[in-house]
């Protein structure tokens, strides 16, 4: 077990008094088996009320309404978890999940189709000829060989970006341009899985890394895939390695651009342009 602490502050400057509406938060870790929130600060600036809720995805949602104008938006959140996760290839498949193509259970397969539902159907030729590099619709191949081929194609054929533009790429945008932030690239991951008929969701969170800081600033973006008998299994495609104590996930969803760290908006007197100051920082301790 290791004890990480995370300490997220995100910052807006407004060149004159706004009026902020309802701002929603994704910044707190998802609890499991695998970690445990030892302890949590939340310090938030103007005056505010807060209501904390689980989603559909049961991500832990904290929804923040202003009392006043102002002329800076601060949020600040420290967190201390214990990671338990530190051997990701200790996990059971399922014998008949063993070898690819499978099928899933019928009583699981309601709530996953969703998780096979591509984002980008437009995409779905370009992913078939992609995908070819790795399994044909006559071959039968280790599931988890599979899911490494296909996270280390990821990883090999895309160079990592910082990309501070909202949104992600298609697939199509990433392969074309083989450039992309890690949220571009589990994207490409995920559409590729459920492309090939398996259940895959998009997750947000941090990363303890010596390369983070410099790199990927330590907020991350992977995903997870769901494996009967072993549950979501998740791959870095960024890294293209499986998903083990270095990882600490905050929010998982169907969509890739449905977990951002913070959302909301405001009302100013004329167009003006916020300025915003975001540092992480996430440590063993």
């Amino acid at each position: 077990m290791r004890r990480i602490r995370i300490e997220h502050h995100t910052r807006y400057h407004y060149p004159v008094p706004v009026n902020l509406l309802e701002h929603k938060l994704l910044i707190r870790p998802r609890e499991g088996h695998d970690i445990r929130i030892e302890s949590s600060m939340l310090e938030i600036r103007p005056a505010y009320d807060i209501l904390w809720h689980r989603d559909v995805h049961d991500n832990s949602v904290a929804t923040v309404h202003f009392k006043a104008p102002s002329v800076e938006l601060a949020i600040g959140s420290t967190v201390v978890v214990q990671h338990y996760e530190e051997a990701p290839l200790d996990f059971v498949v399922a014998p008949e999940a063993e070898r690819f193509p499978f099928s899933y259970d019928p009583a699981e397969q309601i709530d996953l189709t969703p998780y096979q539902t591509p984002v980008f159907p437009a995409d779905q030729r370009l992913l078939a000829d992609w995908c070819a590099q790795c399994w044909r619709p006559d071959d039968s191949v280790e599931t988890s060989w599979l899911l490494d081929r296909i996270n280390h194609l990821v990883a090999d054929t895309v160079e990592y970006e910082v990309r501070e533009a909202p949104g992600v790429q298609s697939p199509a945008q990433t392969l074309g341009r083989r450039r992309g932030s890690c949220r571009d690239m589990a994207t490409l991951f995920i559409e590729c899985c459920r492309h090939l008929g398996m259940a895959a969701r998009f997750v947000s969170g941090y990363l303890v890394s010596a390369a983070a800081a410099h790199d990927y600033g330590t907020t991350h973006a992977w995903s997870e895939v769901y494996v009967p008998g072993s549950g979501w299994r998740g791959l870095d495609s960024t890294s293209g390695r499986l998903v083990g104590g270095d990882h600490i996930a905050v929010a998982v969803h169907r969509h890739p651009e449905a977990v951002s760290p913070i959302t909301g908006a405001f009302l100013a007197p004329g167009a003006i342009e916020p300025r915003m100051d975001v540092e992480v920082r996430v440590r063993v301790i």
